[in-house]
């Protein structure tokens, strides 16, 4: 289990290594961009609700892989996360394709 750290103000999301290495594409491509986003995500264990992030370059992001060895890429996976977060402005992590 991976782990996305953003701004350094809120626990670490956990998110699966595979997960995590299409995000990390998805996300450096629309901040390489200077396109700001919104992304959601269920709140930590064991506290009910939401978390939302404004996504922007400016903001320092750190993405943390359990494993050496990245997992392969499924480019229709990036092709359709992508599409999804262009269409609504937000991406939603627990609602990836």
């Amino acid at each position: 289990m991976g782990k996305l750290e953003y701004n350094s103000s809120r626990p670490a999301i956990e998110v699966d290594d595979e997960t995590l290495v299409h995000l990390k594409i998805v996300m450096g491509t629309k901040l390489r961009r200077h396109e700001s986003f919104m992304m959601t995500w269920p709140a930590a264990q064991g506290r009910a609700g939401r978390m939302t992030a404004w996504m922007h370059p400016s903001i320092p992001l750190i993405l943390e892989f359990d494993s050496e060895d990245l997992p392969k890429v499924d480019g229709h996976r990036i092709e359709r996360m992508m599409t999804a977060l262009n269409a609504r402005g937000e991406l939603v992590l627990d609602d990836l394709p």
